[in-house]
């Protein structure tokens, strides 16, 4: 589904992310793990094409992001940690204005937002303008929009800060949906109770690099993922 090829990312003399590749199969709920500053966001966001790919490369089905990075976008969903979304447009008119992006025919469009919409519990407030919204109702309707137009793929920065318990629940639903639907998810998250519940892969970053990858059994050994990632931290 999705491999990442010696990618490296430098800001200035600092290199954010030094040589990483990785990959994520179909049906892959993949844990991306650590410290601040360790490169996830600079990953995730190469990922999708939000930053150049200036060493390495990355692959959607075999495709190239930094080729052919609009076939490639069509195919996923990006959901940041602090969703910047168009405030002055109702929740309503934003998910419409994403699906129109990724030409979603009006009758699955309006079927699928309405069915999210009610699952987040945010039916009631799809007209209000996304300006009057709290930080937990903004990651909603980026959910939601994301959902909506049906990715192959979908990239998560931090996806639980802010949200309710139930719409956390809701949205780990969602996650084994896709991936039973031959879809995969690749999300960083500090949260490490979650990723060792809800993951079946995991790789942990420190620095820029990789120092630890596999299946969520493979990395943890006999600690839990808590334990290692602290012993990890400290070396």
């Amino acid at each position: 589904m999705l491999e990442i090829k010696n990618y490296s990312k430098n800001y200035g003399i600092k290199a954010a992310v030094k040589n990483l590749s990785l990959t994520i199969g179909k049906g892959d709920i993949y844990g991306f793990i650590g410290h601040n500053g360790a490169g996830k966001t600079t990953t995730l966001k190469a990922v999708t094409g939000i930053l150049p790919i200036e060493s390495g490369d990355i692959l959607l089905e075999g495709v190239s992001v930094r080729e052919k990075p609009v076939e490639c976008k069509m195919k996923m969903a990006y959901i940041p940690d602090n969703p910047e979304l168009y405030e002055s447009m109702s929740g309503f008119k934003y998910i419409k204005f994403i699906c129109d992006i990724y030409e979603i025919p009006a009758e699955k469009r309006e079927r699928n937002m309405l069915k999210y919409a009610e699952r987040f519990g945010m039916a009631g407030d799809l007209m209000a303008p996304i300006s009057s919204y709290s930080h937990g109702m903004k990651q909603k309707i980026s959910i939601i929009a994301a959902l909506s137009h049906e990715p192959k793929l979908m990239v998560l920065d931090e996806p639980f800060v802010g949200l309710d318990p139930k719409a956390a629940h809701t949205l780990k639903e969602y996650m084994r949906e896709i991936c039973v639907n031959g879809g995969a998810i690749f999300f960083s998250t500090h949260i490490l109770e979650v990723a060792e519940k809800l993951c079946n892969k995991i790789a942990i970053i420190k620095n820029g690099e990789l120092i630890r990858h596999g299946t969520t059994d493979e990395v943890r050994g006999d600690s839990s993922l808590e334990e290692l990632f602290l012993e990890l931290s400290e070396d």
